[in-house]
């Protein structure tokens, strides 16, 4: 009986998480041109940009380049943490994964 339960819970689990994660693949892998890695040359400019960036004086600078640094920094920032890599967990499925292994074993 007690296996039973756990058969259950896991084939639930499954079902659940994998349609959502599937969907979300696809346009994840599509994003990123080289499939989501960069080279460390490739990532090197990107950080030596937002170093320029960082010493320049922006006083001097119109709106407008600065709305258009801003948008510049933001968007070599995400590229960078995309390319990352690593697996991201929130702290639900954390839990949950906690629960599940507790009551499996």
């Amino acid at each position: 009986m007690k296996n039973l339960i756990k058969t259950t819970l896991l084939v639930m689990l499954i079902t659940i998480t994998l349609p959502s994660t599937s969907n979300a693949l696809p346009t994840v892998l599509e994003a990123t041109p080289n499939g989501g890695k960069t080279d460390a040359a490739e990532a090197q400019k990107l950080i030596n940009r937002l170093e320029e960036i960082k010493l320049m004086d922006v006083k001097s600078m119109t709106r407008k380049q600065k709305r258009q640094l801003k948008h510049e920094v933001k968007s070599i920032e995400k590229e960078l943490h995309t390319n990352g890599g690593g697996i991201y967990v929130s702290v639900g499925a954390l839990i949950l994964i906690i629960l599940l292994l507790i009551i499996l074993f």
